[in-house]
This record gives C-alpha cells, structure tokens and sequence, in this order.
C-alpha cells in the first residue's frame, strides 16, 4: 500500500491535462482531484482512507477510535498485548457474578506470568519501570523516555547489562537521551533520582557511549538557561540577556574548558543583576546544582573579560 509520500509524488508528477499545471488538490467532501490553476476535474470518487466518524473534542475521539493504544518502546512488550483489567465487570459495564470471580482471578494472573516469558523480558521489563521511575521524577517528555527506552534496549541486544546493575546502564541510558534530546540534565540530578553516585552513572554512562558508538554533541551553557530562568520565575529579559552574555562569551573563548553549569549560572547571576531582578548567588547555585565559590569564579572572568560594570 503506497504510504502518504508516495501519493505526493505521484500527484506531483501528475499533470493537468488543460493547461498541464502540477498544482493539484484533492476534494474530499466531493471525492475529486481538482487542478488549482484551471479548475479541472481531473479524477472522482476518490477513497478517503480517514475515519467515517467525527469527532468535536478528545473524549469523542478516545470514545469512537477502535484502534487501541500506539505502540510504545517504554514497555517490554511495545504495548502489543492485551492486559485484562482489575475492575469486575465485563465489556457492557455489568458486575461480574460473584462464582465467577474467582476464575477471573486465575485468568488475570496467568496473563501477567505469559506477558514475561524469559530472563531477558524480565530484565527489561524491571529496567523499563525503573525509567518510567526516573522520567517522571524529572519531568521529563515523552520523547526523552522513548529514547532512553531505545537506548537500553540497543545495550541489551549487544549484551552490556550482563556484569552491571540494571540500575546503573538504565541511568546512564537517561542520561545519554537527555543529552541527545536537548534536554540536558547533570550527572548530579540523574545519579540522585538513581539514588546511585555520581561515579557510578559516569562510569555506566562512558561504558555504553563507546559500546554503541553515541555521537553525543557536549552540552552548552544555553542549553540550561530556559530551565534555570523557569526555577527563579525569571522574565524574558533576563533570559534574553543571560542569552547576550553567553554567546559574547563564547565568541571570546571563555566557555571552552569549563563547566556549562557554572558558566550559564555566573550568566544568569550577571543578568539578574543588570536588569534589575537580582537573585543571590546562594538561589542560583541551589537551582543550578554548583557552589557559590564557582559561581563567583566564572562571574569575576566574565565581567573582567567583557568590560562589565556592575554596582552590587
């Protein structure tokens, strides 16, 4: 079955045959394919493979659907099979007679023993929990989790968990699918929702980057201001100038060889100050997860290096 790319461009090579113009639009209340330029018909009764029903809001939409969930890699299985459910009622809504109850019951729990066949459904279907564990003590989207999902999965395959902790590759996964989503987060903030050392996660970490060979961009100081600005509720001034600061910095070199954290809270510090929504060094460092001693470390470079005055 041709996939919806293929239908648009084999519209595209389709020509009009009046005035041989390509620009085309399909017609679904009237089921025809018309040209744009000359308003020729020039193919009817088209298929429309959408639904036949509609839908004003998301409850009519989840009520009408008769496709079942999306498939997931953040459960062992994809989300493929059937889960029988707790409540005692069937299909209509009716309570379930008390004598069959207890069939029920062996059913439910035969059903939760098949969905984990072997040890390595077993070990990803704990490992998975554990990510689902960490990502929602985080917030993280749900992009971050399918890919950390993937991650793991790709370190099971190779064979990587085998001699390490499942705690420690699944941390390390989430760490490496916050780098690579762009939603950064420090070794600090995953190695205690891990309840690991920050060693630890590092080591795992460095150990399925080189085994999966992931080209992972380092992360940058802009990366973390949108996150900080947000903790401090901070304006979009501060945020644009903390953004001014930053990439000054870069331009002269400063940010090489240092950590992004403390560059973009010495920013952030510099910015407050400036326009006049001032936070302590102590509110920036507690939000950041660095010392106040780094804080005024980067903070002396940058406003000597930039020719900045400020009055504290």
């Amino acid at each position: 079955m041709a996939s919806k790319k293929d239908k648009q461009k084999i519209e595209e090579t389709v020509k009009c045959p009046e005035c041989g113009g390509t620009h085309l639009s399909r017609d679904y209340s009237r089921a025809e394919l018309v040209c744009r330029d000359c308003g020729l018909v020039i193919d009817e009764d088209l298929i429309d493979h959408g639904p036949e029903w509609r839908a004003f809001d998301s409850d009519q939409r989840e009520k009408r659907a008769r496709t079942g969930a999306p498939m997931t890699y953040t459960i062992h299985d994809k989300g493929l099979s059937t889960m029988i459910g707790w409540t005692n009622r069937d299909a209509y809504g009716k309570s379930i007679p008390t004598k069959n109850r207890a069939q029920l019951f062996r059913m439910r729990k035969w059903q939760a023993r098949t969905r984990i066949s072997d040890g390595t459904e077993r070990n990803l279907a704990l490992a998975l929990s554990n990510l689902d564990r960490m990502s929602s003590g985080m917030e993280l989207p749900r992009t971050v989790r399918e890919t950390a999902a993937m991650i793991y999965r790709k370190a099971a395959s190779k064979k990587l968990v085998r001699g390490r902790s499942i705690e420690g590759v699944s941390a390390a996964a989430l760490y490496a699918a916050c780098r690579q989503c762009r939603v950064p987060r420090t070794l600090d903030e995953i190695s205690s929702i891990a309840r690991m050392s920050r060693k630890d996660v590092g080591r795992n970490y460095r150990y399925v980057a080189r085994e999966l060979e992931l080209k992972l961009i380092p992360t940058s100081p802009e990366d973390y201001i949108s996150r900080f600005c947000s903790e401090l509720k901070l304006s979009g001034d501060v945020k644009a100038k903390t953004t001014e600061i930053l990439k000054e910095a870069a331009d002269k070199e400063l940010t090489s060889g240092r950590g992004p954290t403390g560059i973009a809270a010495a920013s952030l510090y510099i910015a407050t100050v400036l326009c006049g929504e001032r936070r302590t060094q102590q509110e920036i460092a507690d939000v950041a997860g660095v010392t106040e001693v780094t804080i005024r470390n980067r903070y002396k470079e940058l406003t000597k290096k930039l020719d900045i005055d400020i009055i504290l």
